[in-house]
């Protein structure tokens, strides 16, 4: 199989050295959410869902509660690792939405977390309409910065300061134009739901290394944007002087189903 260099976007191979701050920093997503993800893709026992761009396991974890098998797909050896020991028993391939390793017609639903603007919209909505059986379902789910709250807008100037020219944005609305009726899938749902996660200082460190153009930059560059964010923190009239922060996230979800 080909390098991951060679399979992914250059910004997304940070992932592969971020994997452990990423299991640290970033959330799990909230109750409400995963209800309204699981009753979209009319999750149960004895469904068969798959997960692409699986990471660390964190949207994996909060799916097997409704009873599913879960098979994963992820193209970075070191989200699989972490995967692998925080997900025991449930299997985890290498691969890409734009190459799924799975038979024809194998899964009930398709669902990927924070990472479907990673992907070639064209190429992987085939795979996946591929993998799927009739009338399978599609569901998306981002975790995103609620940057209506100012200090979390100066947290991110201070990674975008970082961001190359080009690196997909799951803000962009590039990624939805691919449901333009003719990708074979019915037009997107959506829904959002509104949480705080209560983080550390370092766990807010780690949220900030953990975004894929940051992991990705030598180790120099990457110790000089976490003191940047540890020094703000302690400066911010919001978050300065207490021990841990309680970090706004709104989460959105995207149903589609299959057409046949």
């Amino acid at each position: 199989m080909a390098e991951l260099s060679e399979r992914v976007h250059p910004a997304a191979r940070g992932f592969d050295s971020g994997a452990e701050a990423y299991e640290r920093g970033r959330p799990d997503y909230p109750p409400s959410a995963l209800a309204h993800l699981a009753a979209g893709l009319h999750l149960g026992p004895g469904v068969e869902l798959l997960e692409l761009a699986s990471g660390t396991g964190k949207l994996t974890r909060g799916l097997l509660p409704f009873g599913v098998h879960v098979v994963a797909v992820e193209p970075s050896a070191g989200m699989r690792e972490t995967f692998r020991r925080t997900v025991p028993g449930v299997t985890v391939q290498d691969g890409t939405a734009e190459a799924i390793p799975r038979p024809d017609a194998s899964a009930d639903a398709v669902v990927v977390g924070q990472a479907f603007h990673w992907f070639r919209p064209g190429p992987s909505l085939r795979e996946i309409r591929r993998v799927l059986r009739p009338r399978g379902r599609l569901g998306l789910v981002w975790n995103r910065r609620d940057e209506s709250v100012p200090w979390v807008v100066r947290f991110g100037r201070i990674l975008h300061d970082s961001r190359p020219p080009g690196t997909p944005d799951s803000k962009d609305v590039v990624w939805q134009t691919a449901f333009d009726g003719s990708s074979g899938f019915a037009p997107l749902e959506s829904a959002t739901f509104v949480f705080e996660h209560e983080e550390s200082v370092d766990q807010v460190i780690d949220r900030a290394v953990s975004v894929s153009y940051i992991a990705v930059q030598p180790p120099d560059i990457r110790a000089g944007i976490a003191a940047r964010i540890r020094s703000f923190l302690v400066e911010d009239p919001d978050t300065a002087g207490r021990p841990t922060v309680r970090f706004p996230y709104q989460t959105e979800v995207y149903l589609t189903q299959r057409t046949d």
